[in-house]
């Protein structure tokens, strides 16, 4: 590590115990990832964004906000791109929840590190979390604030392992000696897709073609600034028409693992 990254380091770090001695954590607004194609899921995202596609009766934003807002976040930012105008007018007529919703277009191919830049001055200089608008998964999002706030790191990443979908087949030579159920300690940890982020993350996203998953959160890494959070509980990816269905038959039966009803 450089010296010119210890100072940075340090300098983070005192603005971090600064913001958190003013409370700055207590009212934290969510920003929600929204504004991909959605291609795998087929003719689902012909007509609608994947962030609207239907879980029960309500849309997936609908899901990951309630998830949210069980831990007492109510503020969401949406940030938009495909097909933003039914995602605008659904929440400009939505009126089942108080929740404080702003629907922000960030334009048609911009990637995730531009379209948070974009929504920077809703943020201000505020502590928020951040999620992708199409993963739903139980994780108690007062305890990743908690382990944020302790770190007193840049960005906090919930790390996750990958659902196995493929046996193992061992073998000796051209000769198949076993073949193995694969489970998640086979799998390495990958992003989680929900973060914690400090209002410093916005020096480290150029423009729209920065995306957050590659120079940012790298760079963070080599400087110390990256928390990682484990989530080791239940979820199945929403990819899919297949990982869709899986969802929508978890629902049905009441077996929905995020809890939320």
């Amino acid at each position: 590590m450089s010296l010119n990254d210890l100072i940075r380091n340090f300098n983070i770090s005192l603005n971090i115990n600064e913001r958190l001695s003013k409370n700055f954590c207590k009212k934290m607004k969510c920003v929600i990832l929204a504004g991909g194609y959605g291609t795998r899921l087929g003719e689902e995202t012909n007509s609608l964004p994947k962030p609207m596609i239907k879980i029960g009766n309500m849309p997936l934003l609908w899901h990951i906000m309630k998830i949210y807002s069980q831990h007492g976040i109510n503020e969401f930012v949406i940030c938009c791109g495909y097909k933003v105008e039914i995602i605008k007018e659904y929440f400009d007529q939505f009126t089942s929840e108080s929740w404080d919703i702003k629907t922000v277009d960030t334009g048609l191919n911009t990637m995730t590190g531009g379209r948070i830049k974009r929504i920077q001055k809703f943020v201000e200089n505020e502590t928020f979390c951040l999620s992708y608008g199409d993963d739903l998964k139980k994780v108690e999002i007062s305890k990743l604030i908690d382990f944020h706030k302790k770190q007193k790191r840049l960005v906090t990443m919930t790390i996750t392992k990958p659902q196995p979908r493929f046996g193992i087949v061992e073998i000796d030579g051209d000769r198949v000696i076993d073949i193995k159920e694969k489970s998640k300690q086979d799998e390495k940890w990958i992003n989680g897709g929900y973060f914690v982020l400090e209002p410093g993350i916005f020096d480290y996203i150029k423009g729209d073609d920065t995306v957050l998953e590659n120079q940012p959160l790298k760079k963070l890494a080599k400087m110390g600034q990256l928390s990682a959070f484990k989530y080791e509980d239940e979820y199945y990816p929403m990819d899919t028409l297949y990982d869709k269905n899986k969802l929508e038959a978890l629902w049905k039966t009441g077996k929905a693992y995020w809890n939320i009803r």
